[in-house]
């Protein structure tokens, strides 16, 4: 099949003119990268389902990209280090009344006073990169989400989606882990390839830049994706998708011990130490039949 001509398998025509696709299978970023990771993660998150424990990292992470979105709340000119500072505490309240199983993360408030302090920390390292007044982001916490031609539904949430007055689209995503080497820099690119290729297919325009912005390093990785690029990008997810179907029908979901094997919440359960995986489930995580895209009169 030629890039452009769409795949029409699965596809129907509405009362309305709106075509609907049958859905195989939907990825977020997270989950395709759990399974280029390592097979079994994918199937005791993703199938399973299997409960996870909070970290007081990944929660660290929550606060700080809460705080960042609330900022662009005040009008420009008043948003300033001390303003963030001053969301700090009133949003982990929020976070801690939503989820309670939160504050045990903490045995003393001393511990709770300096996981505070470490996320302040951060947000001090935001204003190092740029400066919130001189921004007026088009959109904050966005869901993107597309169905492929194949019928892969694509989805996710970006951070910051920027808009110039030219129409160039900037895509930011703030980061609360360390900065990646050199020679990992491909990987940690990965989430927003994934989102500038389905604004690319939900908007018809390039991204023309991607950024991570690394705030307890303190700094900036951008990236300028172009349309054969995303094309192959697209292929890739495909292939993560077919790799996911084949290992679902056969029931065979291998682990890959690596690193970060000792932050895995899974590690009793998994044969590459010592554990034994819980039955596969009969009933399968359920999926929409179909999306609705475009008129059938658009292209």
């Amino acid at each position: 099949m030629s890039e452009g001509c769409p795949n029409l398998s699965g596809m129907s025509i509405t009362a309305d003119g709106r075509t609907e696709l049958a859905i195989i299978g939907s990825l977020s970023p997270s989950r395709a990268s759990d399974f280029k990771t390592c097979p079994l993660l994918y199937r005791f998150r993703s199938i399973d389902r299997l409960p996870e424990k909070p970290s007081a990292a990944a929660t660290r992470g929550t606060l700080v990209h809460a705080v960042l979105e609330r900022l662009f709340d005040l009008p420009a000119g008043q948003r300033s280090p001390a303003a963030a500072e001053a969301l700090l505490e009133p949003e982990w309240a929020r976070l801690a009344e939503a989820e309670p199983e939160l504050t045990g993360l903490f045995e003393t408030p001393e511990a709770l006073a300096d996981w505070l302090s470490s996320a302040r920390g951060l947000l001090a390292g935001y204003f190092t990169l740029e400066d919130p007044n001189r921004l007026a982001p088009a959109e904050r916490e966005r869901l993107v989400e597309v169905v492929t031609e194949s019928g892969l539904r694509l989805r996710g949430f970006v951070d910051r989606i920027d808009v110039a007055p030219t129409g160039e689209i900037r895509v930011v995503d703030y980061k609360t882990g360390a900065a990646p080497r050199e020679s990992f820099e491909g990987k940690a690119m990965f989430q927003l390839k994934f989102y500038a290729l389905v604004i690319w297919r939900t908007r018809g325009v390039v991204p023309r830049l991607l950024r991570l912005l690394y705030l307890g390093d303190r700094e900036v990785l951008d990236y300028t994706p172009d349309p054969d690029e995303l094309l192959r990008f697209e292929r890739t997810l495909q292939a993560i998708w077919a790799a996911i179907d084949r290992a679902t029908a056969a029931r065979d979901f291998r682990p890959n011990p690596g690193p970060l094997c000792g932050w895995c919440d899974h590690q009793e359960l998994c044969p590459a130490h010592g554990g034994t995986p819980p039955p596969f489930p009969e009933q399968l995580p359920p999926l929409a039949e179909v999306a609705a895209t475009t008129p059938a009169s658009e292209d």
